[in-house]
């Protein structure tokens, strides 16, 4: 797929590492898609520790030891471009730290993708505690609750917990992840996708500045749409802008709901990062197209499969921090309850340009209203 960059500053972080570039390798080996039933090899590396002897009461040690081996677990949501794009750069930098460092980080027998199941991702956490892992990657907000509350109830024979780094959570502390996003507390820190919604509703208007009715479109189930709805509510009121909210759970459901906000009128749909949406876009985005209704999204992917316009973060960024907040973990000796969350430059606008084409929408004016323009094509994976 074609894509060109029309800033500078994304040619080096996100172009280079394929912004998008990981639709080879989810190395969750959707084989590793036993996930689909959560069942999975629990076989051991030669050589591997049962334990990191890191946990949210412990003590920082300076070093690892010369040789060690590192199980770590990566669990994500569900399949989709932006949380394969997380999965591959955590693998690919977890690959690196294993060539600059005396240790290893094996996570080839634990990578999961939990299928948007609870079942599954219940299951997948169970698995993960059984095969003894040092450390555990969730992706995505509902699957960082599930490892979290399972970690927290099954203590190592030490006493200790397995640390827990998530990855793509919007709202750490709303989700109640995290005490503070400055000190997380107990066994868990990562990194945050959070969204600026204000961001997103700013360029909307800057598109078509008589708007005056938005769609908002979005799994009212996701914690991490709760605050971004919230936000656009507020936006939407202080504009004097009316509002009109339609939720689903699937793509049937949200394919209706979509049907729903055209029918009544609105000009230009929100939707922030759910990622049950954003699985659906492929879907849906010709409805909005159909209609010339520009569909905004809090992630890149919307974009890429569909959308007029996808907000916010470089997800190989994303990843590539939370692996090296998960080898700090292990390998140095640093404790999770004393981590400050991590959160990225969050304005990057997405634009699919066949998707502008189509509803005849200028968007030349984002240049000067985001830190990077990135333009794309509709396709279902980045490349």
């Amino acid at each position: 797929m074609k894509r060109n960059s029309i800033t500078l500053l994304l040619a080096g972080a996100v172009l280079t590492a394929s912004l998008t570039g990981c639709s080879a390798a989810n190395g969750n080996n959707a084989g590793a898609a036993a996930s689909a039933t959560g069942s999975h090899s629990e076989s051991t590396p030669a050589g591997s520790s049962t334990s990191t002897g890191s946990n949210a009461g412990g003590t920082e040690s300076s070093t690892a030891k010369t040789g060690r081996s590192y199980k770590v677990g990566i669990v994500q949501y569900v399949d989709d471009a932006s949380l394969n794009q997380i999965v591959a750069a955590i693998q690919a930098e977890l690959d690196k730290k294993t060539e600059e460092l005396a240790v290893s980080f094996d996570y080839k027998d634990y990578t999961y993708n939990g299928q948007a199941d609870a079942t599954t991702m219940n299951q997948i956490a169970s698995d993960l505690i059984a095969s003894d892992v040092d450390l555990i990657i969730p992706v995505a907000t509902p699957v960082a609750m599930v490892m979290q509350n399972a970690t927290a109830e099954n203590a190592r024979d030490d006493g200790s917990l397995i640390p827990v780094v998530f990855s793509a959570v919007s709202d750490p502390v709303g989700a109640g992840l995290v005490a503070s996003m400055d000190a997380p507390g107990s066994n868990i820190t990562g990194t945050s996708d959070a969204l600026n919604t204000e961001a997103v509703f700013d360029l909307m208007l800057t598109a078509d500045p008589d708007i005056r009715t938005v769609g908002l479109l979005y799994d009212k189930s996701q914690d991490s749409s709760t605050a971004a709805i919230a936000a656009a509510k507020a936006y939407c009121e202080e504009k004097g802008i009316s509002v009109v909210e339609k939720t689903g759970t699937n793509n049937g459901e949200i394919s209706l709901a979509a049907d729903a906000l055209l029918a009544s009128g609105a000009e230009a749909v929100f939707t922030p990062t759910d990622n049950n949406v954003m699985t659906a876009e492929l879907a849906i985005y010709e409805k909005f197209i159909d209609a010339k209704v520009p569909h905004y999204g809090g992630a890149d992917s919307f974009a890429l499969n569909g959308a007029f316009m996808g907000y916010g973060v470089n997800y190989v960024e994303l990843g590539t921090a939370t692996a090296d907040m998960a080898v700090d973990i292990l390998a140095n000796g640093k404790v999770p309850a004393t981590m400050a969350v991590q959160t990225m430059d969050n304005g990057i606008a997405t634009v699919n340009t066949e998707t502008a084409a189509a509803i005849g929408l200028d968007y030349s004016m984002f240049a000067g209203n985001c830190s990077s323009l990135v333009e794309i094509q509709t396709a279902e994976e980045f490349h």
